[in-house]
């Protein structure tokens, strides 16, 4: 079967719109009609017009569209398509952790279930972390989940102490400093560019730390023609298609020869699974309505600081 062919066909029969993160595979980048980080995927989440979303990427991403969009039908091409990240903050252990520590505001990273950010004061991407950290006074109490590594990089640049959760993505704690060292020997000249839920030997050494879509857009802008990149390698499908000229070598992880750098999630999105989902319109993405009520407060709220 040609599935291009067929999703194409469908998507305009169904008035649905694709939207693909940047670590999707190749196939499905091409034939999304966006693609963007999660702060850019949520954006557009809110304002399509489209009868149906089909979510390429894993989970929460899935029910952060659900809840911007609660009028829409949301699919996801596998449902088993989670996010470790997110299974690093169950809702219950991270409820009793601000129960520990009142007169805190929470601030919670988009890789997080509907049901913690119900918990949650206010949104952040990797892109405006920093942005909303700011934007609350220097004395502010701040809890910081569920992402240590990026917390701890936000204190870094801001000279806050954030309370931090301690979660981790099991792509980004991989890469190995040394690994990086070893291949800066090999590409003397090459630009480090590294996503901030890395750990910090690794992010000490970046030249440029950054989301996904400002790692893109660095590359676009720079004069270098090479580039160490330490993030999923997803990225890479769209750093060549912009930038043919450059050379994107991918951060490699502490074990040589795995795929580590490859996230298991966003992989088990296919094409065949993509046009199976829009045939059958499952599996759905379903938000309690009390939760996505709650969650709604702290993501609209990133949307309108984020402007």
């Amino acid at each position: 079967m040609d599935y291009i062919k067929e999703i194409k066909r469908l998507r305009k029969k169904k008035n649905a719109v694709i939207m693909a993160h940047y670590y999707q595979c190749d196939e499905i980048q091409d034939i999304a009609d966006y693609i963007g980080d999660s702060l850019a995927l949520a954006q557009y989440a809110a304002k399509t017009d489209a009868d149906i979303i089909v979510m390429c990427g894993v989970h929460f991403m899935g029910e952060t569209a659900k809840i911007l969009s609660p009028d829409k039908k949301v699919l996801v091409p596998d449902a088993e398509a989670g996010c470790s990240l997110a299974d690093s903050c169950p809702a219950d252990a991270f409820e009793a952790f601000i129960k520990d520590h009142p007169g805190h505001t929470v601030i919670s990273y988009v890789n997080t279930t509907a049901a913690v950010k119900a918990l949650t004061d206010v949104v952040v991407t990797s892109t405006n972390a920093r942005k909303i950290v700011e934007s609350f006074p220097e004395d502010e109490k701040i809890i910081f989940g569920p992402d240590y590594n990026l917390g701890n990089y936000i204190n870094s640049v801001t000279g806050r102490n954030m309370l931090l959760w301690n979660g981790g993505c099991h792509v980004h704690e991989r890469f190995s400093a040394e690994q990086i060292l070893q291949l800066k020997r090999q590409y003397p000249d090459a630009k480090v560019l590294a996503h901030p839920e890395c750990k910090r030997p690794v992010l000490l050494l970046a030249d440029f730390v950054g989301s996904t879509a400002a790692i893109l857009k660095y590359a676009a802008e720079a004069d270098t023609k090479q580039f160490i990149v330490a993030t999923e390698s997803g990225i890479l499908h769209q750093m060549r298609l912009q930038c043919p000229d450059k050379e994107f070598i991918p951060a490699p992880p502490s074990s040589p020869g795995c795929t580590c750098n490859e996230c298991d999630f966003m992989r088990l999105n296919t094409l065949e699974k993509l046009y199976r989902c829009l045939r059958d319109e499952t599996p759905e993405i379903l938000v309690d309505e009390q939760v996505a009520q709650r969650a709604v407060k702290p993501i609209l709220r990133m949307l309108e600081l984020s402007k």
